[in-house]
């Protein structure tokens, strides 16, 4: 993943993952497990952290199945000890850090604006904003010393509007975050850039259409390419943008929505 990249490097050796350990938060399930299997199926070793430690440990025991080797760490990654103990852990199992996916994230429910808990606001701006912050803040010390990358899960919330305040707006501060951190390490062999999912299939969409009360089909009916994506299909934007093919790509927001927010 250096800057300098030799152009000749056969297109196999630029996915090769061999030798790096990735960590992948809100692991769980969803965008996030899709992500830690994919690493693990090119062959990193993955960290997978998570409020929800059963769901976490089967991901673990999913990434063991493919051959490569797993750690499972319980984590609330609004608090910056959970933070810290994660990656100590890490350290401790692996010896190194050179990949980061900062994915874990809530949905906010249908309210307006005006009524709006400021509890609620703070949930959300606490795990969506504040947890990608400290995440980054206690993972790029760690990664510098490798040559690596960071991945930050935004959302199409992050580059447009939609009428989910607190969501929209963590959303768009992750896209902010990433843009100014990743100018910030451009000089380095740390390159960070973003995922802006669009609608996905997983248990988040689940909750999110039966909070609006809303029926799958009229969430699909938003996609120009007529269904929901997978989170087979943002791991592999994770996958792309964590490797030497990308090593061009610095602080980008990079959409995966099916045309939503074309």
């Amino acid at each position: 993943m250096s800057r300098n990249q030799d152009q000749t490097v056969p297109t196999s050796e630029k996915f090769d993952f061999g030798d790096k350990v990735a960590f992948i938060s809100g692991a769980a399930g969803g965008i996030g497990r899709a992500t830690a299997l994919a690493f693990a199926r090119e062959g990193a070793d993955v960290v997978v952290a998570d409020i929800d430690e059963e769901g976490n440990q089967e991901t673990a025991d999913l990434i063991e199945e493919t051959g490569s080797r797993a750690l499972a760490v319980a984590c609330d990654l609004r608090e910056s000890e959970d933070v810290q103990a994660a990656l100590d852990a890490a350290i401790a199992e692996f010896g190194r850090l050179d990949i980061a996916c900062n994915n874990a994230g809530v949905e906010q429910g249908p309210e307006k604006t005006a009524e709006l808990d400021e509890e609620e606001w703070d949930r959300i701006m606490d795990t969506d904003l504040r947890g990608v912050f400290l995440s980054m803040k206690y993972e790029i010390p760690l990664i510098l010393e490798q040559d690596g990358a960071i991945i930050n899960i935004a959302s199409g919330a992050g580059i447009r509007g939609f009428p989910e305040a607190a969501y929209v707006a963590a959303k768009h501060g992750v896209v902010g975050l990433t843009k100014s951190a990743a100018l910030e390490y451009a000089d380095t062999d740390l390159r960070i850039n973003a995922v802006c999912p669009g609608i996905i299939d997983t248990s988040m969409m689940d909750r999110v259409t039966d909070n609006r009360g809303a029926g799958r089909q009229s969430v699909i009916d938003q996609e120009p390419i007529g269904r929901m994506g997978t989170p087979e299909e943002i791991a592999d934007a994770v996958i792309w943008l964590c490797s030497d093919a990308a090593s061009f790509v610095l602080g980008h927001p990079m959409v995966v929505d099916g045309g939503q927010t074309v």
